[in-house]
């Protein structure tokens, strides 16, 4: 069986062009796998704007992972600007999503692959997500993923003896990293001076994490409540009912 999983985008410019990019994950773990010798340009080291809570050392590290992984997409994308508009493919093996839409948004969608499959300590907490990637998702969808992610991590985390979070006080402080990093790595893009297409893409991204991290989680689950009527009836039980000889 194939141990890997693909995910491809194509970008139809208006100008005729096409640009495609594979984006190729181990299947159980999520993680990027690199297809080619990373690539090495100086906005890529670690030590260039590094991220204040970056846990990784220059000695053990000599690029940063998401900076060298995602080279390919920022080159190529180095001149468009947010407002180009282009026909958008994303393809992965049980789907295929399609939109036209400004350039930013399918290279949003492609830059959050990488961000949390690259290994960055900070982003891997991101990284199950992508096994719903969704891509044009709004707020409150990512926010619905991101909060039940986490609560499966809970109860992974409590099968393995450790102290669940089930109250969600941990939820805010993730995000509050990740927007961290999100906005050291946009003065990394900064230095290089691109168009904006990959800023805003990246400033996209940055929208979420910043709503997670600074508002309260009871605040943002209000607005789910209903979705779970079913569970909540007064007086009701859970209960799994078996079907009888006849219903089967």
């Amino acid at each position: 069986m194939d141990e890997t999983v693909k995910i491809e985008y194509e970008f139809k410019l208006k100008s005729g062009k096409t640009k495609n990019f594979s984006v190729r994950l181990q299947k159980h773990s999520m993680q990027f796998v690199s297809e080619q010798t990373t690539t090495v340009r100086p906005w890529t080291k670690l030590t260039h704007h590094q991220c204040p809570n970056c846990p990784l050392k220059p000695e053990t590290n000599y690029n940063c992972p998401i900076a060298a992984n995602l080279v390919d997409v920022i080159e190529s994308f180095k001149d468009s600007l947010s407002i180009e508009e282009a026909e958008i493919t994303i393809r992965s093996e049980s789907r295929e999503y399609h939109k036209r839409s400004t350039v930013q948004y399918g290279i949003g969608s492609m830059m959050g692959i990488y961000m949390v499959t690259s290994g960055c300590p900070i982003m891997d907490k991101l990284r199950p997500m992508v096994f719903t990637h969704l891509p044009f998702s709004s707020l409150e969808e990512t926010l619905f993923r991101a909060i039940s992610m986490y609560l499966l991590a809970q109860y992974f985390r409590q099968q393995e003896g450790k102290t669940p979070d089930w109250k969600l006080e941990d939820f805010t402080k993730i995000y509050e990293e990740i927007a961290t990093v999100n906005q050291s790595f946009t003065k990394r893009l900064l230095s290089i001076n691109p168009a904006d297409a990959s800023l805003n893409a990246l400033v996209g991204l940055d929208c979420f994490a910043s709503i997670a991290a600074f508002s309260t989680v009871e605040d943002n689950l209000k607005e789910f409540e209903t979705l779970f009527e079913a569970y909540l009836q007064p007086g009701d039980t859970l209960r799994l009912t078996r079907p009888n000889k006849e219903q089967v």
